[in-house]
């Protein structure tokens, strides 16, 4: 009798405790959906909101989209509005062409910002963490933008387009920027402005890769495609016609994000659609170059891991020249434009120092903490 009174009691001692723990609080994660990167430097945040109790749920578009439900297929996720304009060469908003797409952009952010009020009803959303969608931010919630342009490079209209971001950004809680304060550091002036901006906190940079202590080398080259269209597919293209000539072994990851994966050899080339966040990690590490473009989330996973690199910018793009020629002069990585290369420019790669990692990243528990109105 006396140990069924026990268990009775040890019962409804759990009960009570169970029935008293405050439920996980959701936080919305929302990657813009142009390239990867806004998404792939989100999973490093996702890992450690789980990790901190949260419950992450996560909203975006197309391969974004895609990508984080292959890497998270255990949370629950929504899909947002596409506004993020066609790329055009640098200057080209001067085109009149441009001023449907600015117009259409606004509209789609109206429209992102209806959706997100539904996914805080919805789920219950406590708090916002957006990857440079201007729109994903809710009237009383805690939001947090992430971007490493806080000044815009798009030629003639940088002044006008960091403006109208700036405007954009007094409607969140805080602006995190994936970099240091302070030098040397990774985004130069586009991360960095002698200007005052109040929720401006520079958070230490993001990538969702390790450095490992790779046992031997698997490839003498590792190519990562990536970038809108039509150009990603015109530098996979280009690299593979390069590679009929390459003496070492490669592995092409094509950056396309599909319903299963693909692999396929010809010869010294292995060619594969994706690869998940661990099998990259394990590729990269145990590779000696790597040929990318030099998109920020690129250049954050590379210097995360010290890696030698060589570099071919979107062709037009201020951001990627500007990063490259960065990189370049730091005499970190070569570069080359992308009607240009060649495969022997590869060989001026070992003559430059290789990424290195700035880290610098804070605690995400005082990351957080503005979610427990702190």
């Amino acid at each position: 009798m006396r140990i069924e009174i026990i268990l009775d009691c040890v019962e409804l001692t759990l009960y009570k405790n169970i029935t008293h723990l405050e439920p996980r609080k959701k936080i919305l994660v929302a990657p813009l959906n142009f390239g990867l990167g806004h998404a792939t430097r989100c999973i490093p945040i996702i890992e450690a909101l789980e990790n901190h109790g949260y419950e992450p749920i996560i909203a975006s578009n197309g391969a974004s989209l895609h990508l984080l439900q292959k890497e998270f297929p255990h949370l629950a996720s929504a899909e947002l509005p596409h506004y993020q304009p066609e790329h055009t060469k640098k200057d080209a908003l001067i085109n009149p062409k441009s001023v449907p797409q600015l117009i259409r952009m606004f509209s789609a952010i109206r429209r992102e910002r209806r959706a997100v009020s539904q996914l805080v009803a919805q789920y219950n959303i406590s708090g916002i963490i957006s990857d440079t969608r201007l729109g994903a931010y809710h009237p009383g919630l805690p939001a947090v933008i992430i971007t490493h342009q806080v000044n815009v490079l798009c030629g003639n209209t940088s002044g006008l387009a960091s403006r109208i971001n700036r405007i954009y950004f007094k409607k969140f809680t805080q602006c995190w920027v994936p970099d240091v304060k302070d030098s040397p550091n990774l985004s130069g002036k586009m991360g960095h402005t002698e200007e005052t901006i109040p929720n401006l906190k520079y958070i230490g940079t993001l990538s969702r890769l390790h450095k490992t202590n790779a046992e031997s080398r698997l490839y003498d080259l590792a190519v990562l495609l990536s970038g809108p269209e039509p150009y990603r597919t015109q530098l996979e293209q280009r690299i593979m016609a390069e590679l009929q000539g390459y003496e070492g072994t490669a592995v092409v990851i094509r950056g396309l994000i599909q319903d299963g994966q693909h692999v396929s050899h010809n010869g010294n080339i292995t060619t594969y659609n994706y690869m998940d966040s661990a099998g990259l990690e394990e590729t990269l590490n145990r590779s000696e170059l790597v040929l990318c473009r030099p998109g920020y989330s690129n250049i954050m996973d590379l210097a995360k891991l010290c890696k030698k690199a060589f570099f071919i910018p979107v062709p037009g793009s201020a951001e990627q020249e500007y990063l490259a020629r960065k990189l370049k002069k730091a005499t970190l990585a070569p570069y080359a434009k992308q009607d240009s290369f060649r495969i022997r420019d590869l060989e001026k790669a070992p003559l430059y120092k290789g990424l290195r990692d700035i880290n610098g990243l804070g605690k995400w528990k005082d990351l957080f903490s503005l979610f427990e109105g702190k």
